[in-house]
């Protein structure tokens, strides 16, 4: 079982930069793979990133490519997603989940979910 705490949104004007931090609980949780989603309001949860167990894997959203940055740290069982350059369309909530399995971008195959943190971008 893991559990995830997300952390580190707020409000940011565009061009400006965050740092999103995942804690997570439970031994396993460096032998998972983690992935970063959004939702917008009214639109369905989307990928925004992933990064394998030992982190020699990762992947992204074309329309982050090069913004965004997603790492971990096993030692401490947190996971983070760096922001730069962002832009108003980043606006969303933003959560970090699980999986046991190998890398995917797939929504539904994520089997833990934190509860979301804001993150709002001015123009």
């Amino acid at each position: 079982q893991v559990q995830l705490v997300e952390s580190g949104g707020g409000l940011v004007q565009a061009g400006g930069s965050l740092r999103l931090s995942c804690a997570a609980s439970g031994r396993a949780f460096s032998t998972y793979t983690m992935g970063w989603f959004r939702q917008a309001p009214g639109k369905e949860r989307e990928f925004v990133a992933y990064i394998s167990w030992n982190g020699g894997s990762t992947d992204y959203q074309d329309s982050v490519k090069g913004r965004l940055t997603i790492s971990r740290d096993n030692a401490k069982n947190t996971g983070y997603l760096q922001m730069r350059s962002l832009k108003p369309e980043d606006t969303a909530v933003y959560y970090c989940a699980a999986r046991a399995r190998g890398p995917a971008a797939l929504t539904g195959s994520y089997q833990y979910w934190g509860q979301g943190t804001q993150v709002t971008v001015s123009s």
